[in-house]
């Protein structure tokens, strides 16, 4: 098994250099995968901020990579969990966050417009704490 870095992920889903995406690629068919959390957020945050994918594209191109049979990634559930609430224009940061939570504790944000977004979203537990 390989882990994965950022700027692999990056270089596989954006095609934007074409011999790096060409060796991701390639990686990619030979070997089994490894992602970490942390490489798929900061993955997300890349897409978004330098290239513009919007949540849509972004959701849809970590389900058909994380969909691979040789692809795996740390904490499954909470990414699956995660990627389900960013339908609801939670973003994927904020999703892990609540996604990675045990199961049955509260969470509290100072975020007005987060909580509502959550609650809309039927995530239980979840709570603006006043300032």
């Amino acid at each position: 098994m390989t882990a994965v870095d950022t700027n692999v992920l990056v270089r596989l889903l954006t095609g934007d250099d074409p011999k790096q995406g060409a060796a991701a690629r390639a990686l990619f068919a030979n070997e089994a995968i490894w992602i970490a959390r942390t490489v798929l957020l900061e993955t997300v945050w890349v897409l978004r901020s330098l290239y513009t994918f919007d949540e849509g594209e972004i959701r849809e191109s970590l389900r058909k990579l994380l969909g691979l049979a040789n692809v795996h990634v740390e904490d499954e559930a909470a990414i699956a969990a995660a990627l389900a609430l960013t339908e609801h224009q939670i973003e994927f940061a904020d999703a892990l966050h609540l996604s990675s939570r045990p199961a049955g504790v509260p969470f509290v944000s100072f975020d007005r417009a987060f909580v509502q977004r959550t609650t809309r979203a039927g995530v239980p537990r979840i709570s603006r704490l006043p300032s």
